[in-house]
């Protein structure tokens, strides 16, 4: 089975990331999986393992990504003077070293010395006290492989949730989506459940914008003359999409687990009904990139920070995520590149379903 090599970006250096990256990696079975390489230095590293105190965890001190040592831990060191660390602060040490370890990770990436990237939480304060200049680790990622239509996704499981929009105030939501923007995003969502999750005919359920999808027209008109056409123009390009459904309603009633795929509107639209079926279970991931990105569903925990009490079982699914998807994904280049491979395999997918029983 190939043993992919998944980089980990080591997030604010006050934070919880290098917390329940240690905990996650001195679990030794994961070196069975893949080669982990951390990015970031091994001084913050023995910091926060003082803290975590692990029974084991030996790695390799690496200057490159060129020969990472299989069967151990790897710490590629992008840096090498001390670091003032001050736990559970947003210090401008904590946004500069945050954004030397995503860059130095994302470089490796791009230059194929590395299979995928899983991001440590930044904090956004952090991060603005050197101009990172992006609302989140997304956006950089986006345009840092020169790319314009990403997707932030939530998963756990079978539960897949897409954003149409990320970051912005909810003021400005209605005026961001368009038919074309929604198209866009149920094709990269569509691509991304066939080549990443190995979905051969994805359902995809739209979300509408406002309470009870503007209830006819009575609460605003968005999801009538935006939603509801970018649903139908899908449908007529070949896709099983149906919406837009009410968001309350849909989650309430269990709906959402007949679907592959989730579009959402907006953060926390997606994000509210995620965290409380999956908080701690579940992963964030870019999709629609050339590239393989994952990251935990937490952030920096400053409040908990230095207690030794984070839980590590996001970053664990976030790797595993990771190496799961970059394995998919041969898989599926494989398939194409040679239709005998393809024969006589089959995808999960569902070839008896009733689209009438989705319709609105």
């Amino acid at each position: 089975m190939y043993k992919p090599k998944i980089g980990i970006s080591l997030g604010d250096v006050n934070g919880i990331g290098p917390e329940v990256i240690i905990k996650v990696l001195m679990e030794k079975r994961i070196l069975n999986q893949c080669i982990p390489l951390i990015y970031g230095s091994s001084k913050v590293i023995s910091y926060h393992k003082n803290i975590v105190n692990p029974t084991e965890f030996e790695y390799s001190n690496l200057s490159s990504a060129e020969t990472p040592v299989e069967n151990k831990i790897n710490i590629i060191n992008c840096w090498s003077e001390n670091v003032n660390i001050t736990l559970g602060e947003p210090t401008e040490d904590g946004g500069k070293y945050s954004a030397l370890s995503l860059e130095r990770a994302l470089t490796d990436l791009k230059n194929g010395l590395i299979d995928a990237v899983v991001t440590a939480p930044i904090n956004k304060q952090s991060m603005s006290k050197v101009n990172f200049g992006f609302p989140g680790h997304t956006e950089y990622i986006t345009q840092f492989f020169g790319e314009k239509n990403s997707m932030m996704c939530m998963v756990r499981e079978d539960l897949r949730i897409g954003l149409v929009t990320n970051h912005i105030p909810i003021s400005v939501v209605a005026s961001s989506i368009s038919k074309e923007l929604i198209g866009k995003k149920i094709k990269t969502f569509k691509e991304s459940l066939i080549r990443d999750f190995g979905i051969e005919k994805p359902l995809i359920a739209v979300l509408g914008l406002n309470p009870h999808a503007s209830d006819g027209g009575v609460i605003g008109d968005e999801d009538e003359t935006i939603v509801r056409p970018a649903v139908i123009e899908a449908k007529k390009n070949g896709n099983l999409v149906f919406g837009p459904f009410a968001a309350d309603g849909f989650f309430g009633s269990n709906e959402y687990k007949k679907f592959h795929g989730i579009l959402a509107m907006y953060h926390d639209q997606g994000l509210v009904p995620f965290k409380l079926l999956s908080f701690g279970e579940g992963i964030n991931f870019t999709a629609g990139l050339p590239i393989v990105r994952t990251s935990p569903d937490h952030g920096t925990g400053f409040d908990i920070v230095g207690k030794n009490i984070a839980n590590p079982m996001s970053m664990r699914k976030a790797l595993y995520q990771a190496v799961d998807i970059v394995r998919q994904r041969k898989t599926f280049d494989e398939w194409n590149k040679d239709p005998l491979v393809k024969q006589g395999t089959h995808q999960e997918g569902d070839d008896s379903f009733n689209p009438d029983e989705f319709d609105q």
